[in-house]
């Protein structure tokens, strides 16, 4: 292993630099991994090459939400705990805002929600959700082995759409890589130089742990809403690998059968979500706004997104001083191979159940959505500027005449 000192810098730079890319970050987890690269590997030159690689690696690895993960590394190595925190808040709030506000919009005309623009976000999440499919399966999915675990995946879930079935499938991936899969291994290593002991990371592992065990134990002894939202985002940001928008299937099954939130609102604000920048898991703060039961609004807001997060917080302290050992266990690797794709087949059940039976309503939708789905892999459109043109879309149709018989 090679060891480089790692300079420090204030928590407010951290701040200021994460800023910015929190209101510039378009495009999704790979697209933010692009962008801190360009930030703190070449520019700023806080981490070297190789560093920020493993950190990438590692957050990859790990469940949640991987570019936010890989921000809250790099606040941590170059300014503490305070650092780290200023690097999530500062990406995170601006997307958290913007969502909270159009959540409000949502409560404030919940007359609107099936106008023709509101479809439009129903419509551009089915090519979103497509486009994420389609990309995460060309990588995590190249062989006919890891098909075969997504497809048995997909049925799985569409067939028992339960969130244990959903916890269970990425089970039976990880069982699966582990007999069945073998992972090439990297021996070159450079130490990102976070400051972290190996009793305060057990510590944060065993929280981890607690949170995800003792939370619905708690909801159970205690009934209250506000307990029952902690549970549920807490248990989504826990389980959720492979990227942003595989929290998809966990949150509707956690919000839309209890009744906290309408399908067309979920929807809706999931469409809505890929028109601002920064992570995806800002979902959550929208959410929170839009719940029928209390507290929603901008409490269950601040509610939801804390508990969504804190997972990351956790793993992140708690896996970082152990890194160098862990990617050298091949075994992990194996296992995170058949893992990644049964996510893959997680979200291709998505993509049909809620997403596609609830956008597409016509022949008019699936020709919007395939027209979205274009602009988004083929013509490499912002997803911003998609998300605008098909509400544009989606209305124009809504307000024109029915073709005569």
């Amino acid at each position: 292993m090679h060891t480089t000192p790692v300079a420090r810098v204030p928590a407010a730079r951290v701040f200021l630099a994460f800023l910015r890319l929190g209101f510039t970050s378009f495009g999704g987890p790979i697209a933010h991994l692009g962008y801190f690269h360009d930030e703190f590997v070449t520019r700023r030159k806080w981490i070297e090459e190789r560093a920020y690689a493993d950190l990438v690696a590692l957050c990859q690895f790990l469940p949640g939400p991987a570019s936010s993960q890989v921000g809250i590394g790099i606040g941590l190595a170059k300014a503490g705990f305070l650092g780290a925190f200023a690097a999530w808040f500062a990406f995170t709030t601006p997307s958290a805002i913007a969502l909270m506000v159009f959540g409000y919009g949502v409560v404030a005309f919940e007359d609107v929600i099936d106008s023709g623009a509101i479809h439009g976000l129903k419509v551009v999440a089915v090519a979103v959700v497509a486009q994420a499919v389609w990309a995460m399966a060309r990588t995590l999915c190249p062989d006919a082995q890891r098909v075969t675990v997504a497809v048995l995946a997909a049925i799985g879930v569409l067939a028992f759409p339960i969130p244990l079935v959903q916890v269970g499938v990425i089970v039976f991936g990880g069982a699966v890589g582990l007999i069945f899969f073998r992972a090439e291994t990297r021996t070159e290593h450079v130490t990102l130089g976070v400051d972290v002991s190996r009793g305060l990371a057990v510590a944060s592992l065993l929280l981890f742990f607690a949170g995800l065990i003792g939370l619905p134990m708690l909801a159970a002894a205690y009934p209250s809403h506000a307990v029952a939202l902690v549970d549920s985002f807490y248990r989504s940001g826990s389980l959720v690998f492979g990227g942003g928008h595989v929290v998809l299937p966990l949150l509707q099954s956690e919000v839309v059968p209890p009744g906290w939130v309408s399908n067309d609102a979920f929807l809706a604000g999931y469409g809505a979500a890929q028109a601002v920048p920064g992570p995806l898991f800002t979902f959550s703060a929208y959410l929170g706004t839009v719940m029928g039961p209390q507290p929603n609004g901008a409490v269950g807001a601040v509610i939801c997104l804390l508990a969504i997060f804190a997972p990351s917080f956790l793993l992140v302290v708690g896996t970082l001083p152990f890194w160098d050992a862990l990617r050298r266990f091949t075994v992990m690797r194996n296992a995170l191979l058949g893992i990644n794709a049964a996510v893959v087949g997680l979200l291709l059940a998505a993509l049909y159940n809620p997403v596609w039976t609830s956008g597409i309503l016509s022949p008019g939708d699936f020709g919007l959505a395939l027209a979205a789905f274009t602009l988004l892999v083929f013509w490499k459109v912002p997803p911003w500027l998609v998300v605008i043109l098909t509400a544009a879309g989606a209305w124009i149709m809504a307000t024109l005449p029915p073709l005569p018989a």
